[in-house]
């Protein structure tokens, strides 16, 4: 019945990251790496880490008629991600810039470029991916009215994932959609704003879930995740690793939800099984490099 298991609709980047020994404060300068060049963006990201998890994947953004832009379409292709929906032209393709310290910490500034161009209409003309897809994810580094238009092009029986990230407040329909909603504790009180009351991962999640959406995750990192919804709230553990590099990190959690989800499993199961994807990430440099298959997740 479906063509694909998940279909992205979000961003696609390059990311050009420095090492560095700590971020420079305002008016300073320290120096750095050399400068590497890799395939990011959260959409494309998101893309490439189902399809690794073998996942049909399929990819619905913009980028640039520009190296970069080659060099995303060749990272996707190679990953098995189905580029029918990329559309080129219109603008340079995004960049984002990142800054990785020791601990594996980032710091990004993201030029959106042909991202900011992915309209509404394009959405409208991709009606058979939609219609063809058990999952529907999408971000916020493209324009809130095609993420608008991405929840009005649902197939009836299609799941909506959002990671609202860069945050802002969302528009009710947007909210109303989401099974569930991802977000890490910064996103959870934007998106919260004057209604952020209490402490705890908890308290966010319910007034989150009064909002609107149907579930909600809130990431934790080393502590894990909170999984949120009517029937109930429970703790997700983390997994112990040595982080090297959190690039990419929370994209790959969020592939891997969704595409669980569309597989049959529970909320809960479905988070557990992307904390073991987003540990399998952060142990290598990179966003899309360090992605792992199902095999290096399933291993000891």
């Amino acid at each position: 019945m479906y063509d694909y298991d998940l279909l992205v609709v979000g961003s696609a980047n390059a990311d050009l990251v420095i090492g560095v020994e700590r971020r420079p404060g305002a008016g300073e300068t320290v120096l750095g790496s050399d400068l590497a060049v890799h395939p990011g963006g959260k959409g494309a990201n998101q893309a490439v880490a189902a399809a690794r998890l073998g996942a049909r994947t399929a990819l619905l953004a913009r980028v640039g008629d520009d190296a970069h832009g080659r060099l995303l379409l060749d990272s996707q292709r190679e990953a098995g991600v189905d580029t029918v929906g990329v559309l080129v032209g219109g603008a340079p393709t995004g960049v984002a810039l990142i800054t990785v310290d020791p601990s594996g910490d980032n710091s990004i500034v993201v030029s959106p470029g042909a991202n900011g161009r992915l309209t509404p209409e394009d959405v409208s003309a991709a009606g058979c991916l939609f219609q063809g897809s058990k999952v529907v994810s999408a971000q916020l580094e493209i324009p809130l009215e095609t993420v608008v238009e991405t929840v009005r092009n649902l197939a009836p029986h299609s799941r909506f994932v959002l990671n609202p990230s860069p945050p802002r407040p969302l528009p009710q329909e947007v909210l109303a959609a989401c099974d569930p909603l991802i977000v890490n504790e910064h996103e959870a009180k934007v998106i919260l704003g004057d209604s952020a009351v209490g402490d705890t991962p908890e308290d966010w999640a319910r007034i989150l879930l009064a909002k609107g959406p149907r579930s909600v995750v809130v990431t934790l990192g080393a502590q894990g995740a909170l999984v949120a919804s009517a029937q109930g709230f429970s703790r997700v553990p983390a997994v112990k690793v040595d982080a090297v590099d959190t690039t990419g990190a929370g994209d790959s959690f969020t592939a891997a939800l969704a595409y669980r989800l569309g597989a049959g499993e529970s909320l809960a199961q479905a988070a557990a099984y992307a904390a073991r994807v987003g540990a399998a990430t952060v142990t290598k440099e990179g966003a899309q490099a360090s992605f792992p298959t199902a095999a290096e997740v399933a291993a000891p």
